[in-house]
């Protein structure tokens, strides 16, 4: 049986910012410690919310250290590894220092479009090398490609791929998994909205960017999912509903990060590509944080 300590609520931490861009690793260390007592049970460190693709490889390992030392042993640690040149992921898989990690959430490769085949082959060549157990991330809005149901059933039957993240927002796909998948392969969702859904399916948890901002409820609602309070987690998943959606109304992490600023937590600031959320959105996710979520 495969072991997967990555059940419940994760994190897709950010990255905080000081106003001349550089790492705030002051509020990062903040910010892990307000999600841990605040329920959450994994973190993701260099996730896509991490907006890692703007940071150089410096930036990248100081960040993973302060994310794993500031945890310091509380919860499992996922770190982001993903690409579209498995030859160039591979390598950065063997270079890479697995101290404190308890396993990598890779992304299906983007921009290139991978047939099925071809999806396949690459994710058991990371699930081959990784020295710790691949999560796969299904995000198809992003990466312009969808891993369909039977390719992640596939997969599953490798020793060392554990889950999946899964952010197609497809229910009848998720079902599909869900109704063929090994019993020791675990369906999170990555759709902060379709969590307490999802988890009524048979989803064991979330890799979640609401949870930064507001992981009290959040993470109370998972909870409650995975002990069979049902009504309890309803009601908390309608609470959160207009927020759920008005983080990613102006992408990804600009709503988080205007609510988390609005918070305290971190500056509201992106590095570009990526900017702030526009005045309007700001201003409707600061009144919904204060009336239903402070």
């Amino acid at each position: 049986m495969k072991n997967n300590p990555f059940i419940g609520t994760g994190v897709a931490l950010i990255t905080p910012f000081n106003e001349d861009y550089s790492v705030d690793y002051q509020s990062l260390k903040n910010i892990v410690d307000y999600v841990l007592q605040n329920g959450a049970d994994f973190l993701v460190a260099l996730g896509t919310t991490s907006e890692a693709p703007t940071m150089n490889a410096e930036e990248k390992a100081k960040v993973v250290k302060t994310v794993v030392e500031t945890a310091g042993g509380r919860c499992p640690i996922l770190l982001g590894m993903g690409g579209n040149n498995t030859s160039a992921l591979i390598d950065g898989i063997r270079s890479q220092d697995f101290k404190g990690i308890d396993g990598i959430l890779s992304v299906v490769p983007y921009y290139n479009k991978p047939n099925q085949r071809g999806m396949k082959a690459h994710f058991l060549h990371v699930a081959d090398v990784s020295p710790v157990p691949v999560i796969l991330y299904n995000v198809p809005g992003r990466v312009g490609v969808n891993l369909q149901a039977a390719t992640t059933v596939e997969l599953a039957k490798h020793p060392n791929i554990i889950a999946v993240k899964e952010a197609s927002g497809n229910l009848q796909q998720i079902m599909e998994i869900l109704r063929d998948k090994p019993s020791d392969f675990t369906v999170l969702s990555g759709d902060d909205g379709i969590t307490q859904p999802m988890m009524a399916l048979g989803a064991k948890g979330v890799i979640s960017v609401a949870a930064n901002g507001y992981p009290k409820p959040f993470c109370k609602m998972v909870h409650c999912m995975l002990e069979g309070k049902q009504d309890e987690a309803l009601k908390l998943h309608y609470t959160m509903l207009r927020m759920n959606g008005l983080i990613f109304a102006d992408g990804n992490p600009a709503g988080i990060k205007a609510l988390m600023a609005h918070a305290g937590l971190c500056k509201n600031v992106l590095r570009l590509p990526l900017v702030p959320a526009s005045e309007t959105v700001r201003q409707d996710i600061e009144t919904e944080y204060d009336n239903h979520l402070k």
